[in-house]
């Protein structure tokens, strides 16, 4: 049998996706980022949280509607703590397999730095199908929920109890507080009421009060005792009338008016909403410089995830040589200067002053431009990159100055005049 004498190709061989190493990259990658993710995901929802109680703690009957708003609240801080989440991944993997050696070892065997990233270019694609997704499509719909939920919340029904020293609107244009109210909530003390009825005002007082809900809690039964009742006239004056028992049957808690259709604010259109121009039948249709900055918008930041890779091996790689906090602090400068220039880009052509393409694209090109520029710059000496050498020279300097200072400043009982 003849041998051939085509030899394989160690070119093909190397790039072959996936090998063995390839997946152990992958397992190193998928815990830390799931922690990552989480951590981000959490500490973003429960700073939000503290802020929805302090807007529905005054409407008991709002407070359960605080987990469907979390609900809703989810991915969108999902789609800003992916891109942080993932690069904070990426810098932990390649920073321990610098600590462990294991880098020098798969540099020894003849792989490239390009090479080790490869496996993160691909987690990086289908995390940016996944963003498309969830910016696209599922945040749309989420947005204009947790508006809808926050309207119900905020306008549901009064249940007719009174907290001490609390003012509660019971609708209808009325007000009322009391200094001290028993463990039900419907026998009051000291009871001051207020009400607006045709842009006149009502001001009634009462030693002690009771509220009782009737007609399935459609109207307000308000019995009062030993009080005073000022009304406004037209002419300027108060009449005063004092009373011994005063008993008021009101209608209090009316039905808010149903909430708006979906599509009222560009943030809550999909992909081809935006596309198309907004809803159609839309009562007031969105000028075309919103619809264009806010797909443009969308669409830079899910094409920016897989730029992260080549942004964080390189700092990754330097943090073996003792400057794993200097990396960080220019990572996070970084992501923070390109997400700020692109809400900035966004707000431009969304106000019509400049096209959508311009303001978004171009900080997207420009984090594009430095990415690729720092991965190069570290494909021939890996760990080496012009990040270390700044922050190297930062710290020379840093310590000339500090040891100019200490020859200059004279050791305690050093300094003084011999006897």
């Amino acid at each position: 049998m003849a041998k051939s004498n085509e030899s394989p190709n160690p070119v093909a061989h190397v790039w072959r996706w996936p090998q063995t190493l390839d997946r152990y990259l992958l397992r190193q990658l998928l815990p830390a980022l799931s922690m990552s993710l989480g951590t981000v995901l959490v500490a973003l929802l429960l700073e939000r949280l503290l802020r929805l109680f302090d807007i529905l703690a005054q409407n008991n009957q709002a407070l359960p509607a605080v987990v469907q708003l979390v609900l809703d609240l989810v991915p969108h801080y999902l789609g800003l703590a992916l891109p942080a989440a993932f690069f904070v991944a990426l810098f932990i993997v390649i920073a321990r397999l610098g600590d462990d050696n294991e880098l020098d070892a798969y540099l020894a065997g003849g792989r490239s730095i390009a090479r080790l990233t490869l496996p993160f270019i691909f987690v990086a694609v289908a995390l940016s199908v996944l963003s498309a997704g969830l910016f696209g499509y599922v945040q749309p719909y989420a947005r204009y929920e947790f508006r809808a939920v926050m309207y119900s919340a905020l306008n549901a029904g009064w249940d007719a109890r009174l907290q001490a020293g609390t003012f509660a609107n019971a609708g209808r244009g009325y007000t009322m507080t009391s200094d001290a109210v028993d463990a039900t909530g419907r026998q009051l003390q000291r009871v001051f009421i207020r009400r607006v009825v045709g842009g006149h005002e009502e001001l009634t007082t009462g030693n002690s009060g009771t509220l009782t809900p009737t007609n399935g809690g459609k109207r307000l039964l308000l019995q009062l005792t030993h009080g005073q009742q000022l009304r406004d006239q037209a002419d300027g004056r108060f009449d005063a009338v004092d009373f011994e028992t005063l008993n008021s049957n009101s209608a209090f808690t009316p039905d808010a008016p149903p909430f708006r259709d979906r599509g009222g604010n560009e943030r809550e259109l999909t992909f081809g909403e935006l596309w198309q121009g907004g809803l159609p039948g839309t009562p007031m249709p969105l000028p075309p410089a919103k619809l264009q900055g806010e797909l443009q918008g969308r669409i830079a930041r899910t094409l920016s995830l897989p730029l992260l890779p080549l942004l964080a091996v390189p700092l990754g790689m330097s943090a073996k040589r003792g400057k794993r906090t200097a990396s960080l602090i220019v990572a996070a400068v970084m992501l923070l200067l390109f997400h700020h220039s692109l809400q900035l880009g966004q707000s431009l052509a969304q106000s019509g002053k400049v096209p959508a393409v311009l303001g978004v694209w171009t900080p997207w090109l420009l984090f594009a431009l430095f990415c690729v520029w720092l991965f190069s710059q570290s494909l021939a000496r890996p760990g080496d990159n012009p990040v270390t050498r700044m922050v190297f020279r930062i710290e020379g300097v840093t310590s000339q100055i500090s040891s100019l200072f200490r020859r200059k400043t004279p050791a305690p009982g050093q300094g003084g005049a011999k006897q």
